[in-house]
């Protein structure tokens, strides 16, 4: 039976050309880069690869995301992707040589760590 442990939240933006992947990407990195699940180990005995993170992105056009892109952005274990409305489109700066158009994209990521028990 899978049992929740952990839930870290990270937010990644795309400051130019409104790549939701790439800010999407960015979050999930977020998340990853506030957690060190040593307790997986020391408490439960069992090892991070086992564990399955079910990871929620919340932003502007979830159609836009590239599930399989955001995914590979977990770094170990095996995982899920729920893509739902949310996130944060704002009008920026248009810089061609850093992307295209002008809209800076805000998506949040909930990274939900389960353990099998």
């Amino acid at each position: 039976m899978l049992k929740r442990y952990v839930v870290e939240i990270g937010v990644g933006t795309d400051m130019h050309g409104g790549d939701l992947t790439k800010a999407a990407v960015k979050a999930v990195k977020d998340a990853t880069s506030r957690s060190c699940l040593c307790g997986i180990e020391d408490v439960l005995g069992k090892s991070p690869l086992g564990m399955h993170v079910h990871v929620k992105i919340g932003c502007s056009n979830p159609e836009k995301i590239d599930k399989e892109t955001v995914l590979k952005a977990v770094p170990v274990g095996t995982g899920e992707i729920e893509v739902v409305q949310g996130g944060l489109g704002v009008r920026g700066l248009e810089v061609p040589a850093f992307g295209d158009g002008n809209t800076i994209e805000v998506v949040v990521a909930a990274l939900t760590v389960y353990i099998e028990v």
